[in-house]
């Protein structure tokens, strides 16, 4: 404990009233949805730079797995690892993602020479699994077709939320990795509820509630972390995004190298792959 934080506490032991204005000081302000939304949106660059976003590239390197295991991040059908594995030194496989509005993707990843795909064209989606022994272009099933429908437009499920058909609700105030982030309970037009957690000082994003995953036939939570935000064409971006599942030791990075708006993406790129 520094010198300066004993000097703070001394004070604050002494002088109730002091310690009530301080702690006022300190704590969030209490804003509705709407306003929470509002500044947001504002930190991430401003509803015109983002209703002016109608593609986007992401490129960098993904963590996924150990050893010689074939990779788990962004494949869908590749088993997850059971809660009680021990993690294994990570390697990191070079990705490439690219999305157009209209909730199309398109995902590439490369290991040992071949390049495993996931394309979703915004009602429909493919896979080819090489890692897997898989040539052939397989549909997503069911509930990947259900989970890349609830993922959320280019610009996320808070800009023009209502226009969307999404409700907002502050669920309060916590800690998110030792700073204070307001709570949003969002619950979209489907009745799917997800919820999102926007930090106090910033307003960016920093915790978003994932799809909970089943191990050992029991369904663990998951979060999704956003870090380390650099702006990119006036827009601000989070730079490094980690998973962590509830009981799994090993967690999932994504380490984004270079992010490139409105690159000329042809929409042939978001077709069943051949």
């Amino acid at each position: 404990m520094s010198r300066a934080t004993v000097l703070i506490c001394v004070l604050l032991a002494l002088s109730p009233v002091l310690a009530l204005d301080v702690n006022a000081a300190a704590a969030p302000a209490k804003l509705t949805a709407a306003e929470i939304v509002d500044k947001n949106i504002a930190a991430r660059g401003g509803l015109q730079k983002w209703r002016g976003v109608q593609t986007l590239s992401w490129s960098g390197k993904m963590d996924a797995g150990g050893g010689n295991r074939p990779p788990i991040a962004g494949i869908p059908g590749q088993p997850r690892p059971t809660a009680s594995q021990e993690p294994a030194a990570q390697l990191q496989l070079p990705f490439v993602l690219e999305m157009m509005r209209g909730r199309k993707s398109r995902l590439e990843i490369e290991f040992k020479g071949e390049t495993a795909v996931q394309v979703y064209d915004g009602s429909q989606g493919w896979k080819l699994r090489p890692f897997l022994n898989r040539h052939e272009v397989e549909p997503f099933t069911a509930d990947e077709l259900k989970a890349a429908a609830n993922q959320s437009d280019l610009d996320g499920p808070l800009v023009e939320y209502a226009a969307k058909g999404t409700t907002i609700v502050v669920e309060g105030i916590e800690k998110v990795e030792g700073k204070d982030a307001y709570k949003l309970k969002l619950t979209l037009k489907n009745k799917e509820v997800l919820r999102e957690w926007v930090d106090a000082q910033s307003f960016l994003e920093v915790k978003v509630e994932g799809t909970p995953r089943k191990l050992d036939g029991k369904p663990h939570a998951v979060w999704v972390f956003l870090r380390d935000y650099k702006p990119v064409s006036g827009l601000m971006i989070p730079h490094l995004i980690e998973t962590t599942v509830q009981g799994v030791q090993r967690t999932e990075k994504i380490q984004i190298e270079k992010v490139v708006v409105n690159p000329r993406l042809d929409a042939s790129r978001f077709a069943k792959p051949t």
